[in-house]
């Protein structure tokens, strides 16, 4: 069986330096808002390019966070994809924003900053570009769209630790931006957890503040703020993980690689990855018309697969109040209809990327 992802192996790599970490806050005797927090903080800022770094509770609350400390609320609207995972609109959600959404680019899967200012209107405050799959989002164009029209530009990085974007690293290339730290992502901690970075010295202190009930003194509360802080021994283990994150995206890129040169003249959809971008490989999604067909092909022959996602936001029970009927966002719901994650992860072997690539072309030619 090849596996979507192995998760376990990641955690065996560096199990004398994450037990070195525990062993370290264990003994500490600080287990909220230590140490460790403080230079992880500082050592994902630095990595990113950005000037600061708020751990959090989760990816949502980074995003929420940042929404929040906007002063975005009631009545506002957010821009959101069409085609992402849902935590992208909740985060608009939670402030009492109502999320409005815009299409992908069919070829790379991420918003199309060609359809963005249509769906601006005066209550318009805020755009969230999301590097879905790990490739960067065409940020100059929609860093252009945010000035023109005032409104702050997000990034949604819960998928893209590492990658790109004309040399610059997410993370450091909108106002503000929100990280995931689910174990699943290319820098997962093991349990829950999340960043913000920002270059907004601003925008960092109201998070901190935010965070923390409120509070940056003990029992002195400047507003009513959130309980979502990144725990200690969370930081620990990703100050370690840190450390290996370019050599695991890179094998992530040799693995995308084999399947990218195996399948390029087959009938598989293919993603497409423009020059300006290095993604991070955090999942490689292909297209198939026999979609449903295909995975279970490769389910028989041993092979895990994933669909990231199979129902748009737009058509969940949770946002029906919104009233989209079938057929409004037509290219995010073929997609929805058509992709098929195969296995990636730095632990996947090139041999494994061969076989799947093998079967694909029996597939393909069947």
């Amino acid at each position: 069986m090849i596996p979507f992802l192995d998760l376990k192996a990641s955690q065996m790599e560096l199990s004398e330096q994450l037990q070195s970490a525990f062993e370290r806050v264990l003994n500490s005797g600080w287990y909220v808002l230590g140490e460790e927090v403080k230079q992880f903080e500082m050592e994902f800022a630095d990595y990113c390019g950005a000037k600061h770094c708020i751990g959090v509770g989760n990816g949502l609350e980074a995003l929420h966070l940042i929404l929040h400390a906007y002063e975005i609320s009631d009545g506002d609207e957010v821009i959101v994809p069409s085609n992402t995972y849902i935590a992208t609109w909740l985060a608009a959600s939670y402030t009492g924003a109502t999320p409005v959404p815009v299409e992908p680019d069919e070829k790379t899967f991420n918003i199309d900053p060609a359809c963005i200012e249509a769906a601006i209107t005066p209550r318009t405050k805020a755009i969230i570009a999301v590097h879905l799959y790990g490739q960067s989002a065409d940020m100059d164009a929609i860093n252009a769209i945010g000035r023109n029209h005032g409104l702050k530009v997000i990034e949604d990085a819960a998928q893209g630790h590492g990658a790109r974007y004309k040399g610059k690293r997410v993370g450091s290339l909108g106002d503000a931006a929100g990280f995931s730290f689910y174990p699943g992502k290319n820098l997962g901690a093991i349990g829950d957890g999340g960043a913000v970075t920002t270059d907004d010295q601003e925008l960092a202190d109201r998070i901190r503040i935010l965070r923390n009930y409120g509070s940056r003194v003990k029992y002195h509360n400047e507003a009513q703020g959130f309980n979502s802080r990144l725990d200690e021994l969370q930081a620990a283990f990703l100050r370690e993980k840190l450390k290996r994150l370019d050599e695991w995206n890179d094998r992530r890129k040799s693995i995308a690689t084999i399947y990218l040169d195996g399948l390029k003249d087959s009938n598989i959809g293919l993603p497409e990855v423009p020059a300006w971008a290095e993604p991070a490989w955090h999942l490689f999604v292909v297209q198939s018309n026999d979609r449903d067909k295909l995975q279970h092909y490769l389910t028989k022959n041993g092979v895990g697969t994933m669909i990231h996602y199979p129902i748009p936001p737009h058509l969940q029970p949770a946002y029906q109040e919104l009233g989209y009927p079938e057929g409004t966002f037509p290219v995010a719901e073929k997609l929805s209809n058509t992709i098929l994650s195969l296995p990636m992860g730095p632990h996947m072997s090139p041999q494994n990327a061969q076989e799947i690539v093998a079967l694909l072309k029996r597939f393909d030619k069947s």
